[in-house]
């Protein structure tokens, strides 16, 4: 199937240059190893990728976020000095162009924004805190962290839901997601009632996403490759346990992975290693990525109830870190740590079909993918 991508790719890289600004779509890749952004210019009639060049960040940059007015790209640099990165995005062009610096208080594996792009959220894995960091008016980064909160084992995520008065984490080590209340005037986090609620021992609560009308969170499990769904209470964001099902089919012969600070297997068998979660805008299917299969799972989603459905998996990147789907929901970009290609597919919007559209550069280690659209 990937011999088969790249000849889509040369075709759909061949029609032409970069789609004209009245209708942009930017798609930017982090690459760990090489300590750079690649950027590319995406045709949003064919899905062809342009490539825009590449920004120095620094090692070990991974997650990334994009301000809520798509002027600002947020990048997270994980080596010593623990940083992220505030660039301006040319709303022409697509390049990038370094504004700001600000120091993070550790190693933050995750990054995102509250609702107003007034607060930027991180959280250290490592270091088993989460962070409030405020944005100033021109939408940078400058200062320390103003808030740093003690979590469980590996605070894995952090992410505000739409209506900016909830937020959650989610902790991998203690098989727990934490609730908060946020305070968009402050920026201050406090614990709601309960603060936390616990998953079955083992599932490593790893990336979590909203759905489109804020009543369901969906939670990957990268430890045991399960999907959570979770009901959202309106009135106070408190969570509550739905349904449980697995992304990675029996025939694939994984085993759950082992917990944090475990010593290394020595069974031979292959262990589950779940990464990354997306949601089609209208919130019909839901996709995830598991490194071991190097595989994309999709999941259609019950209109009613919000419950999740396997459907099939698909081969994609060696060791598919990132995923994105832009603000369409027709395509989809998938990142490979292990990969020197990204791959881009087609969503059926009946169905939730991938169909494979092409593969292009990119840097070593790529993980984060962010896509950008403009009106």
């Amino acid at each position: 199937m990937l011999a088969g991508m790249i000849a889509i790719a040369s075709s759909l890289t061949a029609l032409g240059p970069a789609p004209s600004a009245a209708a942009a779509t930017f798609v930017y890749v982090s690459n760990a190893e090489d300590g750079n952004i690649d950027g590319y210019a995406m045709d949003k009639a064919t899905g062809g990728l342009t490539p825009l060049g590449k920004t120095t960040a620094g090692k070990m940059v991974m997650p990334m976020a994009v301000s809520p007015d798509k002027r600002h790209l947020y990048a997270v640099v994980r080596s010593q000095p623990f940083t992220v990165v505030t660039y301006a995005i040319d709303p022409v062009t697509g390049a990038l162009r370094q504004e700001a610096t600000a120091p993070l208080p550790d190693s933050m594996a995750y990054v995102s924004t509250d609702a107003t792009g007034r607060f930027l959220f991180t959280a250290s894995y490592g270091g088993d805190k989460v962070a409030v960091s405020p944005i100033d008016a021109d939408g940078l980064v400058r200062a320390e962290a103003g808030q740093v909160i003690p979590t469980g084992k590996n605070a894995h995520a952090i992410r505000a839901d739409r209506s900016n008065r909830f937020v959650y984490a989610t902790n991998l080590g203690s098989d727990q997601i934490l609730q908060f209340r946020f305070d968009a005037a402050t920026g201050r986090l406090t614990p709601n009632d309960p603060p936390l609620v616990k998953t079955a021992a083992g599932n490593g609560p790893r990336h979590p996403i909203l759905s489109p009308d804020d009543t369901s969170l969906y939670v990957l499990c990268e430890l045991s490759g399960n999907l959570i769904h979770f009901a959202v209470d309106p009135a106070t964001g408190t969570l509550t346990e739905r349904d449980t099902v697995a992304t990675v089919p029996p025939e694939a012969g994984l085993v759950p992975g082992l917990p944090p600070g475990a010593p290394p297997a020595d069974d031979g068998k292959r262990r589950v290693w779940a990464a990354d979660i997306q949601a089609t805008p209208d919130g019909r299917f839901l996709y995830t990525t598991e490194r071991t299969t190097s595989q994309i799972a999709l999941f259609s989603v019950a209109p009613d109830t919000g419950t999740p459905a396997y459907v099939t998996n698909y081969a994609t990147e060696t060791q598919p870190r990132g995923i994105r789907i832009d603000a369409s929901g027709t395509y989809l970009v998938a990142s490979g740590e292990k990969s020197d290609r990204l791959a881009v597919y087609r969503i059926d919007k009946a169905s939730g079909t991938l169909t494979p559209l092409g593969r292009y550069p990119v840097g070593r280690d790529a993980n984060w993918v962010e896509i950008v659209d403009l009106p």
